[in-house]
Parts: C-alpha cells; sequence; structure tokens
C-alpha cells in the first residue's frame, strides 16, 4: 500500500474559555476541551456549560475545531449523568467526543450520533486490530497509545481503513502509567486517576520507612543523582516532524488541559511554524530548527524526551535530583483591548513594574523586546506596579500591541534581582 503524506491536525489543550482562545488565536487547527464532569482532568479549571457553548462558538467562527473530552472509566453511578451530560452536548454540537469507555461510547453512538467519537489514548490502543476495532464501532479516530513507536504506528497506518485517523501525542508531560491507566493516585489518596482525579503521584519524592521505626526516612537511591523514581521528561518531538508524517499521524496533539496560555501559545506557535514549514519545504524547516528549539524551551517543561517513538525509554528519560520545571519565561497576561492613546488593557497573571524590559510575544512569530512606560488601574490611578493576581489595568508599552498578544518577562536567573522584588516561588505556572 502507498502511504500518502497528510497534512497534519494541530491539536492544542485548553482549560479554559481564555486559553481556548489563545489556542485559536497562536495556531492551533483544533482544541480539545473538558466540562465540568466526566473527563480525566478534575484539578483543571474545565468549562462550564455556558463557557464551553461559547468556546464551540468562537472557534467555529475561527474556522478551529472543537473535541470534548469524555474520557473517565465510568462505574455505575457514572451512567445517569453521562446520558444526560452527552444529551446536553448535543446541542452544542461539538467536532468530536473523546471517549475511553466502551459503554460510554455506545451511548454516545445513540444519543449523538452526528458527532465524530474518537477512542482516548485511556483505552490503550497498542496495535491495528484494536483500531479496526474501533472502526466497526464507528470510530471516526482513535488516540494511539504513548507506548507505541513510530515503527508501529506506520505498520498500524498500513492495516487500518484510509478513512480512519491516527491521533498521538507529540508533545507535554509522560508519566509512569500505561497510557493513562495508573492506579498509583487512588492506593495513595484515594483519588483516581482513572476517573479524572489524579494526585500526580509519580512526580512525588519517595523514601523507605521500616514499620517499627516510624519517622526514620530512609533514602531511596536509583542512583546517586536522586529519588525520584517514576519522574519522567517530557515529551518534544519539535525535531521529528518528518518522522511523524512518515508514520501516517493525522493529527499532532499537545498534552496539557492544566497549562497557562503562555504555555499554549508558546508551544501551539512553534509546532505550527515547523509543520508549515516542513510542508512548504524540509530545507525551510531544517534551516528553522534552532528558532523550534529555543522557542519551545521558552514554555515550562522538565527537560526533553522522545518518548517511546524510537524504542523502549531508558535510564536517559528519568529526571532523577528534581521534580520541579524549567521556567524560563514568567506570562504577565493577554492584551484584550487596545485603546485610542495605545493602552493595552490585561488581566494581570504574575506582577512587573514601570521600567521593566518585558516581550510582546505575537502570533506571526515575532517576538517584540519593549519596556514598560506607565501602568493604570481600572480606575484611572496612574501606578508604578501591578501586585494583584487578575487585577485589570492598562499598560504602555515603547512597541506596538494588539489585541491577543501576549506580553512575558524573562525569568530571574538565580541569584539575580533584576526583576524588581518579584518572588517567582509564588509565580503563577
Amino acid at each position: 500500500m502507498v502511504i500518502v503524506m497528510r497534512k497534519p491536525e494541530l491539536l492544542i489543550p485548553a482549560g479554559s474559555l481564555e486559553v481556548l482562545k489563545t489556542a485559536v488565536t497562536f495556531g492551533a487547527d483544533a482544541v480539545y476541551i473538558g466540562g465540568e464532569a466526566y473527563g480525566l482532568r478534575a484539578k483543571a479549571k474545565n468549562f462550564s456549560m455556558e463557557d464551553m457553548a461559547e468556546g464551540i462558538r468562537y472557534a467555529h467562527e475561527h474556522g478551529v475545531r472543537v473535541h470534548v473530552t469524555a474520557n473517565i472509566l465510568a462505574h455505575n453511578e457514572d451512567l445517569e449523568g453521562v446520558r444526560e451530560y452527552l444529551q446536553e452536548l448535543k446541542g452544542m454540537k461539538p467536532d468530536a467526543l473523546i471517549i475511553a469507555d466502551p459503554g460510554v461510547f455506545m451511548m454516545a453512538r445513540e444519543i449523538c450520533p452526528e458527532i465524530e467519537i474518537h477512542v482516548s489514548t485511556q483505552a490503550n490502543n497498542t496495535n491495528y486490530a484494536t483500531y479496526n476495532y474501533w472502526y466497526g464501532q464507528g470510530a471516526k479516530r482513535v488516540v494511539s497509545a504513548r507506548e507505541l513507536s513510530l515503527a508501529e504506528i506506520k505498520e498500524i497506518r498500513k492495516r487500518i481503513p484510509d478513512d480512519l485517523e491516527i491521533e498521538s501525542f507529540i508533545h507535554g508531560a509522560m508519566c509512569i502509567s500505561y497510557s493513562g491507566r495508573c492506579l498509583l493516585s487512588s492506593y495513595f489518596t484515594g483519588r483516581d486517576a482513572n476517573r479524572g482525579a489524579c494526585t500526580h503521584p509519580c512526580r512525588w519524592k519517595y523514601s523507605l520507612v521500616e514499620e517499627k521505626r516510624p519517622g526514620e526516612y530512609m533514602p531511596v537511591y536509583e542512583n546517586e543523582r536522586g529519588t525520584y523514581i517514576f519522574n519522567s521528561k517530557d515529551l518534544c518531538m519539535i525535531e521529528y516532524i518528518p518522522e511523524l508524517l512518515d508514520a501516517g499521524i493525522d493529527s499532532f496533539k499537545i498534552e496539557g488541559r492544566m497549562k497557562t496560555a503562555l504555555y499554549v501559545a508558546t508551544v501551539a506557535r512553534t509546532y505550527r511554524k515547523a509543520i508549515d514549514d516542513y510542508l512548504e519545504s524540509e530545507e525551510k524547516y531544517r534551516a528553522n530548527m534552532d528558532w523550534y528549539r529555543a522557542e519551545i524551551a521558552k514554555c515550562t517543561y522538565r527537560q526533553f524526551t522522545t518518548g517511546f517513538y524510537f524504542g523502549k525509554t531508558d535510564e536517559n528519560s528519568q529526571i532523577y535530583d528534581s521534580n520541579t520545571y524549567v521556567n524560563e519565561y514568567i506570562y504577565l497576561g493577554t492584551v484584550s483591548e487596545v485603546d485610542e492613546k495605545g493602552y493595552a488593557r490585561v488581566e494581570q497573571r504574575n506582577k512587573f513594574s514601570v521600567g521593566n524590559r518585558i516581550e510582546i510575544m505575537k502570533p506571526d512569530g515575532s517576538n517584540v523586546l519593549t519596556t514598560v512606560l506607565s501602568l493604570m488601574t481600572e480606575a484611572g490611578e496612574q501606578v508604578e506596579s501591578v501586585p494583584h493576581s487578575k487585577q485589570i489595568f492598562y499598560v504602555q508599552l515603547d512597541a506596538e500591541t494588539k489585541v491577543g498578544d501576549i506580553l512575558r518577562i524573562e525569568a530571574p536567573k538565580q541569584g539575580s534581582d533584576s526583576l524588581n522584588d518579584m518572588d517567582c516561588s509564588r509565580c503563577i505556572k
């Protein structure tokens, strides 16, 4: 069979209406969101039904698809609520539902047959027979298990119908579970990761305690560097767009429904440019590789790995000495209006002050260094800084800014006091 290279969809996560609009502005072909129940990110802000309706309407007005997660592994007590939820979604007309549970899948087929169903990675889709099974049930798309190599995905592509789509994660956090099916959180805290309440125990620091000596914590060393024995690096495939396309993947999926607008904008813009550059010419893609690497490193991350795509992971895929993020830039806010005097209206996400050198991140790929000339409250009072989270303010810069631009500032280096009295341990990540 001849493999035809497809134009991939760039699928971006959104945990709130603000982030959805950012994803649309910065290059998403599609966004995936969750409601307040039955998705796998209960700790995310998630969408009220009103916000979801507005988000779907906004995305469709801009030619962007919306996929809604309903991918818990349901228990009996969940089913009645799931049915009501699907009936509400039917009226909103999302483009697809992401489902893992076969029972929920059949309910969706019955209640909203006009909406595409995508089978979640949570269903452990590891072979072409599974893909063909779900195709026979009416699925439009199947999300590949994170444990598959590109060679395995390419083999699946050869053995499934051409109109059955493959969606694969290409960037974001990896965890210790098998395709998201984790039991640690439920055992340790009673919060079930498979019903959206993961507490991320794979990032915890573990010690050994002997039962007759409570309170004496003996360190567990996987090697001399540390004790974070379940702590994976983050997936990043920005350098392998040709290989992803060659494998026959239809949708490039970014992980992270709990991430900020800055993270989503950074990742969406970088992959958008990389994909478009490669489809234009491989030479252009190779020539811009340094820009992709530099930009993708401006989002929060835990060091990067290629996961399972080139074979089984090894000791180099783990982080042993820390569970914290690398955080090179800090999100200040998104421009929502610009008045006739050039003042930009922003909702504060982190403190900054008059005189700071900050960066305007634009959807077209450019970054503009600028100085904060003045700051003004909603009441028109001139102030030296904006210290309060979610405070509405107006900022005057020495460079042009437009609605949708993101304001960010380089994070202070260790030991630096260049950003006034900013305490980044309290920054919104």
